[in-house]
């Protein structure tokens, strides 16, 4: 779930100068829409830049990575360190910058990391760079994707006798990419040549006329998976493009001085000072090329498919500022109100609401308008039941108001020191604290909301525990999204069905209650199609959990989340997939809880992956 930010400058570095006071306003941009990306990648950082300027014996194309958490701080150091000796006069030129310094250019390209195979290492950092002695087939490359096909596509090149150097999808992608480049650009010049052109000619007839649409085209057609890519040719074309699911966000900003694409929309909104409708969202299937001079114009890579835009994205991973995800997330806490007032059987005068930090507080906004909402019928039908009440009772009635408080405190760091130690579980259920005397014991409900709960593992050894030292008469624990039961492979880190609490409570339900065999049944229904075509694959994983309604198996992980000793009764509630699509009715992407998967890839990944667990590879990653 990486981050991309992407800048065209369509005016000579000497306009912005004059108009903003520097000659690095398309660098300081840059690093304003990556900064505000810093969630989606806190793994490495990189950009690079071209510039269009250069003369022959010039470098034109400059890259900076660099790995870990503050990568972003280090490459843009690492880029300011080349203006540390400049004259007063030179800092001022912007001429002299463009002509001369490093990374003063026209089209620059950053990117964010977040790993979803377990690879490390400053080579897998975007962006990815194909250099050639011809500025035409050079071409930086970076994006935010995962691809299901990685092998096929691999032996596809390899068939006509490339040799990439590696097989992760990054290269893959790269050198599939640059092969029809260099493609393209021979049949240019083939084409120009037969003119009876000279070179010099040539060179800047194919430079004009390079078809980029047709080099993504040709490459992308192969491609399975959820992907938005941007590139920049080395003589200045440049492009973002979109899969035609839609499954990862691109959005974009334009006017006569630049060009912007990122992740996010409330990125551009907030670096560009926009308006919400000023930012458009890069249609699926589509891509936005920019020529060298500066124009731009958008085609149709490859024909929209189903949408299936990513909705946990919207639950949990994007920037909450942007006006529609809070709005979604309001309205996911919102839906909630009939779950939570069965499971505190009505009694919302004895409830206490809170949320676990930080990502669930908008959904905590809209799970207390929800409930406070029912509050308010409450008091309708108290008071227009004709019955009398006494001034005392009225006052009562009239101010009875939810109650909210802050419960749970994120308080330490867990070091990394301490993670193989024999007492790290102990260790962890101190990362969070709580307040004391918010519930009355034994008295009140607790209902704390999450965005989701994957895993567990933090609910089991650290929240719930400490939850318990307050003592209420009931701990209710929300997921504001559905039972996550399937992995992802486009670009979200959950990659192994053994780690979802989902698919264990329910293994463990079919343990318990005699159905075993279906366990096997489906193993052999996925082995036997290992083999075949994505294409013919078929998702059987859904027959494990077919046996059971949604609340049984709610139930069961419940019981696999009740720390030891726990005495007090625990309930955990999600959200329905209904729900979730009422609630985010434009991104309907929803493979992670209903293992409906977009592209057949995501077949074969689940296939795959039920197949490690059963044959006692649980942990082991689908390289895909």
């Amino acid at each position: 779930m990486c981050g991309i930010a992407f800048i065209r400058l369509r005016k000579p570095l000497e306009y912005y100068y004059d108009k903003y006071g520097t000659w690095k306003y398309g660098l300081d941009k840059l690093y304003l829409l990556m900064e505000k990306q810093h969630n989606r990648g806190q793994e490495g950082a990189g950009l690079a830049c071209v510039k269009l300027r250069s003369k022959p014996g010039e470098e034109y194309i400059y890259r900076e990575r660099a790995e870990g958490t503050s990568g972003i701080n280090k490459i843009f150091e690492s880029v300011h360190s080349n203006y540390c000796n400049l004259t007063p006069e030179q800092w001022k030129s912007a001429t002299f910058a463009a002509e001369n310094l490093p990374f003063a250019g026209e089209i620059y390209l950053g990117h964010l990391r977040y790993s979803t195979t377990g690879r490390s290492g400053i080579s897998y950092v975007h962006p990815f760079l194909r250099r050639s002695s011809w500025k035409d087939r050079t071409m930086v490359l970076a994006g935010n994707f995962n691809l299901t096909n990685v092998d096929e596509i691999y032996a596809k090149l390899t068939s006509i006798g490339q040799h990439p150097r590696d097989m992760a999808d990054t290269i893959i992608m790269l050198e599939n990419m640059g092969h029809q480049l260099d493609l393209e650009v021979q049949h240019k010049y083939d084409q120009f040549m037969a003119d009876g052109r000279d070179y010099r000619e040539v060179n800047a007839l194919i430079e004009d006329n390079i078809d980029v649409a047709q080099i993504i085209r040709n490459s992308e057609k192969d491609w399975d998976g959820g992907y938005a890519i941007c590139g920049i040719l080395g003589h200045g074309d440049s492009f973002v493009f979109r899969d035609p699911n839609g499954i990862r966000p691109a959005f974009y900003y334009i006017d006569d001085e630049i060009i912007v694409a990122a992740s996010e929309r409330p990125v551009i909104q907030t670096v560009m000072d926009l308006e919400t409708d000023d930012v458009k969202e890069l249609q699926p299937g589509e891509a936005l090329i920019v020529k060298k001079n500066g124009s731009y114009k958008f085609e149709r890579i490859r024909e929209q498919k189903t949408l299936s835009k990513c909705s946990f994205e919207r639950i949990y991973f994007s920037r909450g500022s942007d006006c529609d995800i809070y709005n979604e997330r309001k309205a996911l806490g919102r839906l909630l109100t009939p779950q939570i007032l069965k499971a505190v059987g009505n009694d919302l005068r004895h409830s206490v609401f809170s949320y676990i930090p930080n990502t669930a507080e908008t959904a905590f906004f809209g799970m207390m308008e929800g409930v406070e909402n029912e509050m308010i019928e409450e008091k309708k039908r108290l008071l227009s039941s004709g019955q009398e009440f006494t001034a005392e009772q009225l006052d009562e009635i009239l101010n009875a108001r939810p109650r909210q408080e802050k419960i749970v405190i994120k308080d330490i760091k867990m070091r990394t020191f301490i993670a193989q130690d024999k007492n790290r579980n102990d260790l962890a259920a101190h990362v969070y604290d709580i307040s004391y005397g918010t519930v009355r014991k034994k008295v009140d409900n607790l209902i704390v909301i999450d965005d989701s709960i994957v895993r567990g593992t933090t609910l089991r050894q650290s929240i719930i525990k400490i939850l318990t030292r307050l003592e209420p008469k009931k701990i209710i624990v929300i997921s504001s999204c559905p039972q996550i039961r399937y992995p992802d492979c486009y670009g979200i880190d959950m990659s192994r069905l053994s780690e979802f609490i989902a698919f264990k409570a329910t293994i463990s339900l079919l343990k318990s209650s005699g159905r075993e065999h279906i366990i096997n049944e489906v193993y052999q229904k996925c082995k036997a199609q290992q083999n075949k075509p994505k294409e013919e694959i078929v998702n059987y994983v859904k027959e494990i959990y077919a046996p059971f309604s949604d609340d049984e198996i709610s139930r069961q992980i419940a019981l696999e989340l009740t720390p030891e000793g726990m005495t007090m009764p625990l309930e955990i509630v999600f959200q329905s997939l209904d729900n979730l699509h009422k609630a985010i009715p434009n991104h309907s992407g929803d493979w992670y809880f209903s293992g409906n998967y977009p592209t057949p890839g995501g077949n074969r990944v689940v296939n795959d992956t039920f197949i490690n667990y059963i044959e006692g590879n649980a942990n082991k990653r689908i390289m895909y």
